[in-house]
């Protein structure tokens, strides 16, 4: 079978086909579930605080403030909940429109440096991997961290490669300032500049077909480090005054916190999330680059070649990955979502090698094997499935699905690609496979997963339970409860510990017993040494757990200590009206977003 043949120009119809089908892979499914855990419901709950209180300038979750993350992200979840009037739909918009921003800027670069040709075969290839696809699909803050952290390394590379280009040197260093107040570390791009440096001082005139290198001056890199700057402080300075001239002390903690906690002291010593030093080389990038990882034995070699010979193009992207990786490495605290923003510099890196590597054999070769791997794979836990292998046996009864048959689907449907695209055209066959499943999971998958992950179920259970007037308490919440309560609710504080809550939540049960309760996990029911836990209404198994809901008469008879923590705000949505409430016991605050719905 011939290799697959592209022309050297695409006609307008060829790019908005492109465009409509990157469309179609990543907002498919888009409405079709809550937010799940473990993010997910955190940054719902923010975007929907804001628009209710007014507040955008500081984030709050829960009434408390909420110091992990600077606000652009929140802001644009608001901004999508309000335009769209739904939390379904809005949450995932930013991920979405800055996938696409993301895919965009690749190709837009692609295509200037290499020619059309290449930009589409990039766009693909980078639709064709696993993370980039996973995150557009996710309401994290990392796809809207990589669409900054993109745009600050095209502004740069514009005006490195294909400059000089004051206005995009300028608009990549506010770019960056952007993914700053996105989550810290939108000044990745700078990894770009030691290879630029080096390159120049070296006395390298330029690239083939790319022009000459733009020279790196000092004064030019003052002027952009002072455009970051001014995005930053834009939010910055007035957070410090507001927090700083406050006589509130929990905005000088919410201050410190994202200053240095959340930025210095979280990469130097952090405290989750640890990892060895090679964990993304060793078992982060081989799934997470699926399936351009699969090239990268025949890529390598030429990339040193082109270094070898100075090729900026080449050298500068390849060594941003490099150093971008390193500096992840060197901090304890390590999650697989922070090699995202590498991705697109790593396309960039491997565009030009592109039209050869789809028509090598061992690239092809080890497409082909991976998508019979995977198609194995699938095939074998589905026929284990129909036999009732036990493990998976306890997965079904924990999530409630049966995918067997789904399973030997796609199982059938890996083989049948390798079947007809064989070996010479492996890497077609895994990248057509791997979209076959991006369409079932977020289409069937989503159907099937939905009510395990959201507790929207579970807590209008608790609502029709408790009744019009009835309020509960929520020990040890977790955001998505909080987001799907649909009663007035309480909590005593996020890091709160379980034996300061208790007696709270006593002491709050205690002032109206017949109409108050609490909703408890299971793996906080052993800190409970009081009360007639058998009164409490099972609610099944959600979200990893089993819940109870307890009526407040049955801790009649328990201590009350009054003093032990405060009761914060909690919102509750009354449903059908869009309106969100926020309350204490003395003096009621009342909100409303017009036309904003779960659903």
């Amino acid at each position: 079978m011939p290799p697959l043949r592209m022309p050297l120009r695409l006609s307008w119809a060829g790019w908005l086909a492109f465009g409509a089908f990157a469309v179609l892979l990543l907002a498919l499914g888009l409405g079709w579930r809550d937010p799940w855990p473990a993010d997910e419901p955190r940054f719902a709950l923010n975007a929907i605080e804001m628009l209710v209180t007014g507040d955008f300038w500081i984030p709050h979750r829960g009434g408390e403030l909420y110091a992990d993350k600077p606000p652009i992200f929140m802001w644009t979840s608001a901004l999508g909940i309000w335009l769209t009037g739904s939390m379904r739909i809005g949450f995932l918009l930013p991920s979405l429109l800055a996938g696409l921003g993301t895919l965009a800027l690749i190709v837009d670069l692609s295509r200037r440096l290499y020619g059309q040709r290449i930009g589409l075969l990039a766009g693909i290839a980078t639709l064709a991997t696993l993370q980039f696809v996973l995150q557009a699909k996710t309401a994290q803050i990392d796809m809207l961290l990589t669409f900054f952290t993109t745009l600050g390394a095209y502004g740069l590379l514009r005006h490195a490669l294909l400059g000089p280009s004051r206005w995009w040197w300028r608009a990549g260093f506010a770019a960056m300032g952007a993914g700053i107040l996105t989550k810290g570390v939108g000044f990745l791009p700078l990894a770009l500049l030691p290879a630029w440096w080096w390159l120049g001082r070296g006395g390298v005139s330029g690239n083939r077909g790319a022009g000459r290198l733009t020279p790196l001056r000092l004064r030019d890199l003052l002027e952009g480090l002072g455009c970051l700057l001014a995005v930053v402080l834009a939010w910055g300075l007035p957070m410090i005054l507001i927090t700083s001239l406050s006589d509130d002390p929990s905005l000088a903690a919410y201050r410190d916190n994202i200053l240095f906690k959340q930025t210095g002291e979280r990469y130097a010593d952090a405290w989750a999330h640890l990892r060895p030093w090679y964990y993304y080389i060793a078992q982060v990038l081989p799934w997470a680059w699926m399936p351009l990882v699969l090239t990268f034995p025949w890529a390598c070699s030429n990339w040193w070649r082109r270094i070898r010979r100075g090729d900026a193009r080449t050298l500068l992207p390849v060594s941003a990955v490099v150093l971008i990786v390193i500096f992840f490495s060197l901090s304890p605290g390590k999650r697989g979502v922070y090699m995202l923003p590498t991705l697109p510099l790593m396309v960039l890196a491997l565009a030009p090698l592109l039209p050869a590597l789809v028509r090598r054999i061992g690239p092809n070769r080890a497409g082909f094997a991976a998508v019979i791997l995977l198609g194995g794979l699938l095939g074998l836990a589905g026929i284990l499935g129909l036999c009732d292998f036990a493990p998976l046996e306890r997965l079904a009864h924990r999530y409630g699905i049966t995918p067997w048959w789904e399973w030997l689907a796609l199982g059938g449907l890996a083989f049948g690609l390798a079947l007809v695209l064989r070996p010479r055209r492996g890497l077609v066959a895994v990248t057509l496979f791997l979209w076959c499943l991006w369409g079932w999971w977020s289409t069937q998958g989503y159907v099937w997963m939905d009510p395990e992950r959201s507790p929207r179920d579970m807590m209008a259970r608790v609502a029709q339970q408790v009744g019009p007037t009835g309020e509960v308490a929520l020990l040890n919440f977790d955001e998505e409860i909080l987001l799907h309560s649909r009663t007035p609710s309480v909590h005593f504080g996020d890091m709160t510990p379980i034996e300061e809550e208790l007696p709270a939540a006593m002491a709050w049960l205690a002032k109206a017993p017949s109409r108050r309760w609490m909703l408890v996990v299971d793996k906080d029911l052993e800190d409970i040494d009081c009360g007639e836990l058998g009164q409490g209404f099972d609610l099944g198994h959600q979200n990893r757990h089993d819940w109870l809901l307890l009526p407040g008469i049955a801790f009649a008879g328990c201590h009350q200590d009054r003093g032990a923590a405060p009761i914060y705000l909690a919102p509750t949505s009354v449903p059908g009206s869009g309106a969100w409430r926020y309350f204490t016991e003395t003096q009621p605050v009342t909100g409303e977003v017009a036309g904003v719905t779960h659903r």
